[in-house]
């Protein structure tokens, strides 16, 4: 395994389920989208979290009350709130702020869950891991999170930190901005605004609409 993945692998929690079965990673490879080096990792540690639950990596297998990767890839659950910016894609991991690193045209880009923009990352799970580590402050939002978990509290599974305050909207990177939020009502609320959002040139006004 590449030593950058093995590293994130040490600095990371205990693994979230148990050891993936074969027939588990048969049914991953079967989606013809994810790479061996993340099944190999699975394998290793079955999804954890990093960095004080800044980053979370979505484990293989079911579970009552645990987000798997098939479920959380599933059409139903949060992916059609962004009609057509969510396709093509395969979402493994994400940030505290529940942006989303994923597979797409066989390398890994970052899921911007306010606006539905895809942005290059690393060509493959090593040079990710490899990132995160050298420099997890930026890429997991790791010292809001710290911030705000030593007035709030250890951030529960299932819960990611939004802003109040949409970021794309100005919104403030600071502790007052932020909450604990469901992550898919999170992702579903915010693929809303990214669907309003869409195709506006920056700096316009607007007038989001909130639905229930």
């Amino acid at each position: 395994m590449d030593e950058r993945l093995l590293k994130l692998l040490a600095l990371a929690s205990e693994p979230i389920l148990t050891s993936p079965h074969t027939i588990e990673l048969e049914a991953l490879h079967n989606l013809n989208i994810t790479p061996t080096d993340l099944t190999e990792a699975l394998s290793w540690k079955n999804g954890w979290y990093a960095f004080e639950s800044s980053l979370h990596v979505f484990p293989l297998g079911k579970k009552d009350g645990v987000f798997d990767l098939q479920s959380w890839n599933s059409e139903a659950l949060w992916r059609t709130s962004y009609g057509d910016l969510a396709r093509n894609a395969f979402f493994f991991a994400e940030d505290v702020f529940g942006g989303q690193f994923c597979f797409k045209q066989d390398k890994i880009h970052l899921f911007e869950p306010e606006t539905g923009e895809t942005q290059f990352f690393a060509n493959e799970l090593g040079e990710w891991a490899g990132k995160i580590v050298d420099n997890y402050c930026l890429y997991t939002g790791f010292p809001l999170a710290h911030e705000w978990q030593k007035q709030h509290g250890a951030l529960r599974p299932g819960k990611r930190l939004l802003p109040k305050t949409p970021f794309v909207l100005q919104g403030a990177y600071t502790v007052e901005n932020l909450y604990a939020a469901d992550c898919v009502e999170g992702m579903r609320f915010r693929g809303d605004i990214a669907l309003q959002l869409r195709g506006l040139p920056d700096g316009s006004k607007v007038r989001l609409k909130v639905t229930p």
